[in-house]
Order: structure tokens, then sequence, then C-alpha cells
């Protein structure tokens, strides 16, 4: 028996985003699918862009007050049909065969839960095809958005990711968490005893943020959550997650160095790293204009998530606040 799939949205105001993934979604190659869109309480009327694909999509819309993602996502799972839930943010687009790859690769890779990567469009504008090289480069991420080699095990994204329903029944669904919710859901899966896996054939094209200011902001938070998750499960931590804070600290060192020493040895090595940045972008995208902007995202990623992880690590490990007490705009209370 074929797979059966429902697609499940939250969105918060994004309607040109909607637009444009379901435009991409009626031009799949397998049309036996379900459309779960859940507004989660949008300052602007969603329902006139989906009744545009009302009569071409079986989409179904959903309305509730604002909880944040993990938990909207739970609402639409809850009203979902299908045997498969997959998740996708609202800002990306997808390739015509992604259903068909799908149910294809959940008969071939057995497994409980499901991730793949997320790449720039053509036809994204320059920073966005910056952001998307920094947020899956070897230099930053060490490539694990992008590239299953890069893994051992894999952390399905909820911009991209697929549970069976029963299983995501059986843990819970999306925890409290506003921010780091998908790792979290996860490590969760692991601790129960179920399988992830990727699948290399179903990449989207994900927008992010437009500006470097909101794409700091997103990846601050993104460090902050990280010592929380470490909290959380204690047995999935890695040395690795504590790299962006090591290289901000090893920043302010080197010009503490060239200061008080009048050395500049530390700082010529991130002359270097800036070096291998922009020639592995330049090859990558082809584009200087482009490449450069990317060295520009790479430390805004690097310093803003080092910051994020060394003020939470500090909170929870030094004052021993609780993450609830710390940072309250991370969670929403079920």
């Amino acid at each position: 028996m074929r797979p059966t799939i429902s697609i499940v949205v939250a969105i918060f105001n994004r309607k040109d985003e909607l637009f444009e993934l379901l435009n991409s979604l009626t031009q799949q190659t397998d049309k036996d699918f379900e459309i779960i869109i859940v507004d989660d309480g949008s300052l602007i009327d969603l329902k006139p862009t989906i009744r545009n694909f009302e009569e071409i999509l079986n989409v179904k819309y959903f309305r509730k007050d604002n909880s944040g993602p993990g938990l909207t996502r739970n609402y639409g799972a809850k009203r979902a049909e299908n045997e498969w839930l997959v998740f996708v943010d609202s800002d990306v687009i997808v390739e015509k065969d992604y259903i068909e790859n799908i149910k294809k690769d959940i008969v071939k890779i057995p497994c409980d839960a499901f991730g793949g990567a997320d790449k720039a469009h053509k036809g994204f504008n320059l920073m966005q095809k910056a952001i998307s090289y920094s947020m899956t480069s070897v230099f930053t991420t060490g490539g694990i958005r992008g590239n299953k080699k890069s893994v051992s095990k894999f952390q399905p994204r909820s911009f991209n990711m697929g549970v069976k329903k029963e299983v995501f029944e059986k843990i819970g669904g999306f925890s409290e968490m506003r921010i780091g919710e998908d790792p979290d859901l996860s490590m969760t899966l692991w601790e129960n005893g179920f399988t992830t896996a990727f699948f290399d054939d179903i990449a989207v094209y994900h927008k992010r943020r437009v500006d470097f200011g909101k794409f700091s902001k997103q990846i601050y938070q993104f460090g902050c959550a990280r010592p929380i998750l470490n909290q959380r499960h204690p047995n999935y931590v890695k040395i690795s997650f504590g790299f962006p804070t090591l290289f901000l600290l090893g920043y302010v060192m080197g010009f503490i160095e060239y200061f008080a020493l009048g050395r500049g040895f530390i700082l010529a090595l991130y002359g270097l790293y800036t070096f291998m940045v922009l020639f592995h972008a330049l090859i990558v995208t082809k584009n200087i204009s482009i490449a450069g902007m990317a060295v520009i995202s790479t430390y805004i990623q690097m310093f803003s998530y080092g910051y994020g992880f060394l003020k939470s690590w500090i909170l929870l490990n030094i004052f021993r606040m609780k993450p609830e007490d710390a940072f309250p705009s991370h969670f929403h209370k079920k």
C-alpha cells in the first residue's frame, strides 16, 4: 500500500510566501495528498489566498490564537487524516516531484520520521542566496542541513520534516518550546526508540530571512535555544554546539592580542577563514556579489549564534535559572 500524506503548514502573516508554496504544490506529479493550513493568529486575512487553490488542491484551512509554530503544527496534525504528517514552513517552495519522491523513499528507507535539505532557488534575491549559503555551508553548520554524509544521525527540521502520525501522537507532538522545537522533537523520537532518516531527493527552496537584521535575530534565538536543548536531552550534547561561541570569543581575543601585545596572529587566522569562505562561496554560487554577502552572513551567523549560546549557557548553568524564566518568549504554556 502506498503511503498517504498530509502536509501541515503553520503560518503567521506570510500570505505571499503561502501563495508561492501552494502554487508549487499544484505542480506535483503525484496529486494524492491533503494540505492542512493552520493560521497562527495572523494579523492579515489569509483566506483570499487559499481560495485561489480550493478547486485545485485538497486544502483545509483553520485559524487559532497565536501560540508559536510547534503547538500550531500539533493543532494541524490532529486534523490530518493520513498516515504521514509532512511539515513544511510557509516560506518554502517544493519541486514538482516532492510528494512522489517522499512516497518512494518511505517505501525504500524504513523509518519513523524523515527530513530533507534546503537550498536556494534561482529566483531568490542575492541576499537570500547568501544567507542560504551560510546556513548550509561546511564552514558554518558543517553542512549538516544539506548533506546526509555530514551527519551520523540526522535531525529532521520542521521546514522539511515528515513523521508517522501514530508516532507523532505517541510522543505528544511538538513540545511547548517556540524556538528549537524541531530538534527537540527529533531527540524525543530517538529517546523513545524511533528512527529518523535523511531523504536526499526532497530538498526544498527555503527563503529564510530577507535582511541581515532579521537573520541575526533569528540565529541569536537559535543559539539561546541550544543550551536549553542540551538540558532537555543530555545524551545528545556535542562539543561542536559550542564552536560559534569559541569563534566569537576568539575574535575578541584577536583584538586584545593586537592592541595589547602588538601581534595579529589570531586575526590573521580569521583573515584566512574569511578568504576560505569567500573562495568556497564563489565556487558554490558562481557570483562574486553573493560570495561577498555570504562572508557577511557567515560572520553574522557565527557571532549571533555564539552570543546567544553563551548568554543562555551562563543563565542556565551559572545563575541556575529555569529556561522558562531565562527566556519566556521561547516557551508557550500548553
